[in-house]
């Protein structure tokens, strides 16, 4: 009943959203016109100048100057006017306010060269902060030198820009869009034109949330040949020891790039084409607790060299059909091959397989321009992935519950096939004080994937309880001549099992003194599945200035998926800007207070599909087997044994009722202009995701009388269900700084507040038990309370830029679990109790806390994600200088340093030093929290990378140092 209501909601909401912006959509007969021409100071004509119109509303026209410089305004009401003129190379310009009336005016516009000022750009706080929808305070523009001044490091360059967006909001946060396509990869840093991160956040023509988005846009050809030439290099005596590794291996980093542009024809087409190749001997680092020869319990940590080698390139080609008309097409190619793949953490040197993986990617983007007011771009995009990776399956994989992981990788010969369609249009039109946006964008997906992943199967090792053995591994027995029990780790339950065995014990023999697997998984049946997806998003976005000084953005999305039975999903946006200061158009404001509220809707991965596809319990069969005799570790059980037992296949399914998740937010906050070019920014940002997926074994066992066990769908085996029942809390407070402090320093920092509460931290997620979820809400993995950002420029002495790039943020939660299967549902996710007698057996005392594995009947379990990871602090620092040398170039880029960078000379050379984590500060990732493991509450390797939320951390270093030098001309 109350999600019927919310529906109700949502489109009466959505209705009157379009009815109101329909009907305010009416404007006056125009009666005037405004045309120049735009000069440098020479008296040469700059071509293709944006020249912008704003009336004493706010309302903006816009338009470009001619192969003339010339250019018109027509059909314009009576009132005043502010002229605006950007061209590259040179400094924007503002007219005084223009009287119009019903004779044609006329202004010609002087521009003069751009001073060389960089920065760290979040939107240009020189000219103060502003009502329009994409103006928020919190928003990041990032364009040519402060593009510059970003990692050239491919993964630090992903990491950064997380991390300048900030916090995922919602479950899955945001997301990476290229040219206005979703991106499977971002581009290379010499490819980038423009970065804007959170721009708009509530903005319709957003599927996902806008909170934490980041949409790159990639360089056209250019009118004069250009180019730039790269080399980066690092090496393992440049950088310190990764702190978990014992012995420092090879490492080498050495990258190639290569770019050029220049015109096809004469202001009619151009190019553009980079190249780059990057080859690194990387390192992962081993932190696990293995046997030696004499099966005595020892740490191993070793450093492993991981090669890597990656080729990317692209061509991109502008073409005007006609001055209405305008054609983009971009192909790109990757192409990566990585060796010891899987080896690093726990997983030891024989889990190792190689893997190759291709993108193709082409784009095709077309724009019509109807008239001075209504444009429309229709966008193409195919990517074709191909991964494949070679191991050995020749053993059975040992799985010694976090102590180690070894035998056989198990992958075999595995392959992934997708072909991902992308189809959108959009139009968009300024009527009056309306800027009104209508697109539709369909999405397709196809997956063919072959893994003959664990067909030679995977022995699992647990901790629990046994019998106590002494130094002589003999049974310790009290004076009536009992056993004595105790608790012993997953390693120890192992080494008993190798050591009795070799006494020549029976396998029964081995098991009553603490020996044996606990679990033996495998997979039989047909490797190859395949699947398909489809999406539909629909969008109307109207962003009214009702004043100069107020703005009404309301905006409605529908979103549509196959494969999930509901299709009634309207997604309803609404955002206001005020300023309380900024009531007429000659007086900038200085203050805006911003709200909003949006429902944003999250579509289930196709990979998902793809899972339960493959685990229907026929195309392939996954095996969970618990029957002593099968559990001979020595070798894999054939498939007549297996069926001898009777063993029951797992599949996975989605739930009948299964929804889109979808994420209501709501946001208030204050900009406000200081003094010094300097913006504040404070905003609460709420949300509450509803029906977020998480799994449950819904035929995990139910117990009856007598310790026997019944299914509630039969003795069928495991049935892994995909739901869509959880919930998600996130509350932020975020504080923004932005200052373009003056010509030689500026900054950008940001404090966030934060709490995540929720029953799911992904659609992996399981329950510690199946049938009781009450105890699962809590802290999510992503609930970091305190985050800190500093990023800023110092332009020193003799063209040297200092950059430095903070980071810091308090602990992770993680989850602290028994490492056992009590229950029997296959999964070793049950949590401990909170310890209420310390003189029980089998309590475990940690310095988080003291646990009871074995609860009693009604004990309180303790919460999901209790554990406190370590804290986080990086400090990186980025040192550059640019020599120019040479003749200037053409006189429509005479003086200073154009809008993307570039120098103005001839040639230049630049040469710049990265220091990844300068002070070499140790950040250990998250602990291990099996409290049967002896590595429990220690982290086994390191979070020293970029920034936090980095998803691919190298292990070359702690302290890891690039040095880049760039030839342009």
């Amino acid at each position: 009943m109350i999600y019927r209501r919310l529906d109700l909601i949502k489109a009466g909401l959505g209705l009157t959203f379009i009815l109101l912006g329909a009907g305010l959509a009416v404007g006056q007969k125009p009666t005037g016109s405004l045309q120049g021409q735009i000069t440098d100071e020479f008296g040469g004509a700059i071509v293709s100048a944006a020249v912008t119109l704003s009336d004493e509303r706010g309302v903006k026209t816009s338009s470009v100057s001619n192969g003339d410089g010339m250019y018109t305004f027509a059909g314009l009401r009576a009132g005043k006017y502010i002229l605006h003129t950007e061209a590259k190379g040179f400094a924007p310009q503002s007219s005084e306010p223009i009287d119009i009336d019903t004779r044609r005016q006329h202004l010609d516009v002087i521009l003069k060269p751009a001073i060389d000022v960089q920065h760290v750009t979040v939107n240009d706080v020189r000219s103060g902060v502003s009502v329009d929808p994409d103006s928020n305070g919190d928003a990041i523009v990032l364009r040519g030198t402060d593009i510059d001044q970003l990692p050239d490091d491919p993964d630090d360059l992903a990491a950064a820009l997380q991390a300048l967006a900030g916090p995922a909001a919602g479950p899955d946060g945001g997301e990476v869009m290229v040219d206005g396509f979703r991106a499977a990869r971002l581009p290379p840093k010499n490819n980038i034109r423009e970065i804007r991160i959170n721009q708009n956040p509530f903005s319709a023509e957003n599927d996902r949330l806008g909170s934490r988005s980041i949409e790159v846009f990639t360089k056209p050809g250019t009118e004069t040949l250009r180019g730039q030439a790269s080399m980066g290099f690092s090496d393992e005596s440049l950088n310190s020891r990764n702190p978990f590794a014992n012995n420092r291996a090879p490492f080498q980093l050495r990258r190639y790039l290569f770019d050029l542009s220049g015109p096809i024809v004469h202001q009619k087409a151009s190019y553009f084409i980079d190249f780059d190749r990057r080859e690194v001997d990387d390192n992962a680092v081993i932190s696990a607790v293995v046997l030696d020869p004499e099966l005595n319990i020892r740490s191993l940590n070793q450093a492993v060299v991981t090669p890597e080698k990656r080729t990317t390139g692209s061509v991109r080609l502008d073409y005007q059909i006609n001055p209405n008309d305008t054609l983009v097409l971009r192909y790109s190619l990757a192409h990566t091959s990585l060796q010891n793949v899987g080896v690093g953490g726990l997983s030891l040197l024989s889990r190792a397989s190689n893997a190759t993986s291709s993108e193709q990617t082409v784009q095709l983007t077309e724009t019509h321009v109807f008239n001075k007011r209504v444009v429309n771009e229709t966008h193409l995009q195919f990517i074709r992935l191909r991964d494949d990776q070679r191991g050995d399956s020749s053993l059975p994989a040992l799985q010694v519950l976090d102590s180690f992981v070894g035998g056989g990788s198990q992958v075999g010969h595995s392959f992934d096939r997708q072909n991902h369609w992308e189809l959108q249009n959009v139009t968009s039109g300024q009527f009056s004080g309306h800027f009104l946006k209508f697109g539709v964008r369909l999405l397709t997906a196809a997956l063919t994937d072959e893994s003959p992943q664990n067909f030679g199967g995977t022995y699992v090792f647990a901790g629990g309880p046994a019998v106590q053995l002494d130094a002589n591994n003999q049974v310790v027995r009290d004076a009536d001549g009992q056993p004595l029990l105790t608790q012993i780790s997953s390693i120890e339950r192992y080494r008993r099992s190798l050591f009795f065995a070799q006494q020549g014990l029976s396998a029964a023999a081995v098991r009553a003194l603490g020996g044996g697997a606990n679990q033996f998984l495998i997979t039989e049946g047909n490797p190859k599945a395949s699947t398909s997806q489809k999406a539909l998003g629909v969008f109307l976005q109207d962003d009214w200035r009702i004043r100069p000084n107020f703005t009404l953005s309301l905006g409605l999305r529908y979103e549509l998926q196959t494969g999930i039975s509901r299709h009634f999903n309207l997604a309803p946006r609404i955002r206001f800007a005020w300023s309380p200061d900024g009531s007429s158009l000659a007086r900038r404001p200085r203050t805006v207070i911003r709200g909003g509220f949006g429902i944003f809707y999250d579509r289930v991965n196709e990979n998902l599909f793809l899972q339960t596809t493959r685990f229907d319990g026929i195309r392939q069969q996954q095996f969970v087997v618990t029957n002593p005799p099968v559990l001979d570790f020595s070798t894999t059980p054939p498939p007549e044994v297996l069926a001898g037992f009777q063993s029951k296949p797992t599949k996975w399914q989605f739930a009948d009722d299964l929804r889109m998740p979808y994420v209501m937010q709501a946001a208030l906050g204050m900009d406000r202009q200081l003094p010094h070019n300097t913006v504040l920014s404070i905003t609460y940002l709420g949300q509450r995701t509803l029906h977020a997926l998480r799994a449950r074994n819904v035929n995990a066992p139910l117990s009856i009388a007598n310790g026997a066990f019944s299914f509630p769908l039969g003795d069928v085996g495991n049935v892994f269900q995909y739901e869509s029942g959880a919930v998600f809390n996130q509350h932020l407070l975020l504080v923004l700084l932005n200052s373009q402090f003056n010509r030689r320093f500026s900054f950008f920092t940001r404090y966030i507040l934060g709490q995540a509460r929720g029953n799911t931290d992904g659609p992996g997620t399981f329950p510690a038990n199946s049938y009781d979820l009450s105890s699962e809400y809590g802290r999510t993995s992503s609930d970091i309370r305190h985050r800190f950002l500093f990023a800023g420029t110092y332009n020193a002495w003799k063209n040297i830029r200092l950059t430095p790039f903070i980071v810091a943020a308090s602990g992770r939660p993680f989850n602290i679990t028994t490492g056992r299967d009590v229950n029997g549902d296959s999964l070793f996710v049950d949590r401990p109790a909170f310890a209420t007698d310390l003189s029980k057996p089998g309590v475990i005392v940690t310095e988080r806390g003291a646990f009871d594995p074995n609860p009693p009947l009604g004990a309180q379990i303790i919460p999901r994600n209790f554990g406190a990871g370590p804290s986080f602090i990086t400090v990186n620092f980025r040192a550059n200088r640019t020599w120019d040398f040479g003749s200037s170039r053409t006189a429509a880029t005479q003086g200073g340093r154009s809008q993307n960078g570039v120098s103005d000379s001839r040639y230049s050379l630049g040469l710049s030093v990265q220091v990844v984590n300068l002070f070499n500060h140790n950040n250990p990732a998250i602990p291990i929290g099996n409290l049967s493991s002896p590595l429990f509450g220690r982290s086994i390797n390191s979070a020293a990378g970029f920034a936090q939320d980095e998803a691919v951390n190298p292990s070359a270093g702690n302290r890891r140092v690039q040095a880049q030098l760039t030839f342009t001309f």
